[in-house]
C-alpha cells in the first residue's frame, strides 16, 4: 500500500477523494489473485469495469493509463446495468446502483469479479471491498467469504489494512 501513498502524493498536494480511490482500485490488482480461468487467452486484457454513473471522471483512466498486470494491458469499461456486465476483473458498483445491488452481484454468481463500492453496508451484503469514510479517512472493509466463493485470494496484507465483515446472506 505505500504504492497508493506514493501515487497519491505524485497526482496533487492534496489528493481528491476519488483520486485516492481509483489509486485504491487499480492498486487492489496486485493484491488479489485471480484464478487462471479468469482469462481466455495469455494476453487478453485485464479489466476493471464501472456500473452505473462514473463517480472517478478521469481519474480511473489516468491511474491505469499505460499499465499492465503480468501480460495483460489494463482497460476499463463502463455499464449502464446488470445485463451489460461483460468479462472483467474489478467491478465498482456505484451509488447509483444501490436498489440493484443484490441483482448485480446475483450476475456475478460464479465468477471471479472482485467487487468494490462505496454503499453503506455493501460488504455485508456481499461486496468484497466496500469503501467506507472514517474520521475523514478513507477505510476498507472486506468480505473475504465472498472472495473466497468467487475464487478469489486476497493478499494478507491488504486484510491487515481492512476491517473484515461476513456476508448477512448467503449466495
Amino acid at each position: 500500500m505505500a504504492l497508493v501513498l506514493l501515487l497519491c502524493g505524485a497526482m496533487s498536494d492534496t489528493p481528491s477523494e476519488y483520486q485516492v480511490k481509483a489509486v485504491f482500485v487499480y492498486n487492489f490488482s496486485h493484491f488479489v489473485e485471480w484464478p487462471s480461468r479468469s482469462f481466455p487467452v495469455a494476453n487478453a486484457p485485464f479489466a476493471i469495469g464501472i456500473v452505473g454513473a462514473d463517480p472517478f471522471g478521469t481519474r480511473l483512466e489516468e491511474a491505469i493509463r499505460g499499465e499492465r498486470i503480468n501480460d495483460h494491458p489494463l482497460v476499463l469499461r463502463r455499464f449502464q446495468d446488470a445485463s451489460g456486465i461483460e468479462d472483467c476483473q474489478i467491478l465498482f458498483i456505484d451509488r447509483s446502483q444501490a436498489k440493484r445491488l443484490d441483482e448485480i452481484l446475483a450476475s456475478l454468481d460464479h465468477r471471479s469479479v472482485l467487487t468494490v463500492s462505496e454503499l453503506d453496508g455493501a460488504a455485508e451484503r456481499g461486496v468484497m471491498i466496500q469503501f467506507a469514510m472514517k474520521e475523514n479517512r478513507i477505510r476498507l472493509r472486506i468480505n473475504p467469504q465472498s472472495a473466497r466463493a468467487a475464487g478469489l485470494v486476497i493478499s494478507s496484507q491488504l486484510l491487515r489494512l481492512a476491517d473484515i465483515v461476513n456476508s448477512s446472506v448467503e449466495r
